[in-house]
């Protein structure tokens, strides 16, 4: 086998610029200047060990931030599952209040849920808030839900035109035990006409303009209303308020002890009992 000799050993330089190989064992050459157009000179590329390090870890980067958008969630099949529906500029707390519910633990370590985030896509989801979340799932590959929690966004004029949204309600309506709606969701649950004849409650000083998109819906009084429960249906102002409905539904789905659990954990008394 013919030995082969790396150019270092034959004395080869390449020109940084031009890159025009040079003999070194010339010695017009021995001031390390290139012949064609005086740039200098390298036996090997500079700083080449350092560009090899940069390169390595750039792709190791792009690698794990590709597996993050990629990688599914592990779903527990023996579980219930709780779907929390995501779009640019949804509000932060309509998101977190459930999953901040129905993510906990019993006392003694169960589990009863699974908790998972979805959108259209998995690209990363900017919140009103600024918050960046990335989805564990997209319409495309979601498993069957038992909850779907459908939140708000200012900007729900964009959102409620989107048929690829409402045809999602739509779909995993047909098999959750319960679809809730948490402030201008209800925009949401009104185009997709699943509960049509069911009572619903929007944000605060949104009813009236609801009620004359969604005539079909029964409309409750936001200015004294909070929580509403209608059959398979649930629906809150939003905001802070999405902790009610949420215990709530979590009450039906566990036990009213695993409720008080919960209330306790994330001191509930503490803020209901807020001195200010």
């Amino acid at each position: 086998m013919t030995k082969v000799s790396s150019g270092a050993q034959q004395k080869l330089a390449s020109c940084t610029v031009c890159h025009l190989a040079i003999d070194m064992r010339d010695t017009s050459t021995a001031h390390a200047r290139c012949p064609r157009c005086h740039a200098r000179v390298s036996i090997r590329k500079p700083h080449s060990l350092g560009k090899c390090w940069a390169f390595l870890i750039a792709a190791l980067l792009a690698s794990c931030n590709s597996n993050s958008y990629n990688s599914k969630k592990e779903i527990d099949t023996d579980l219930a599952t709780i779907g929390l529906l995501m779009y640019d500029g949804v509000l932060t707390t309509e998101v977190t209040a459930t999953a901040d519910v129905f993510s906990k633990a019993s006392e003694d370590d169960e589990q009863f849920f699974n908790v998972i985030t979805i959108a259209q896509t998995k690209n990363p989801i900017t919140t009103e808030e600024g918050l960046t979340i990335i989805p564990d799932f997209s319409f495309d590959d979601c498993p069957d839900l038992d909850v779907l929690f459908v939140p708000s966004a200012y900007d729900m004029a964009s959102i409620v035109k989107d048929d690829a949204i409402i045809q999602f309600i739509r779909d995993k309506n047909e098999l959750t035990t319960y679809t809730v709606s948490h402030c201008d969701g209800a925009q949401l649950i009104g185009a997709s006409g699943i509960a049509n004849g069911f009572q619903i409650i929007t944000c605060i000083g949104g009813g009236e303009q609801l009620k004359k998109d969604y005539p079909e819906l029964i409309v409750q009084d936001d200015a004294t209303v909070t929580h509403v429960e209608d059959g398979k249906f649930s629906s809150s102002n939003g905001n802070l308020a999405s902790y009610i409905t949420a215990l709530n539904l979590l009450e039906k789905m566990t036990s009213p002890q695993h409720r008080k659990y919960v209330e306790s954990y994330i001191y509930l008394e503490r803020l209901q009992n807020w001195n200010y």
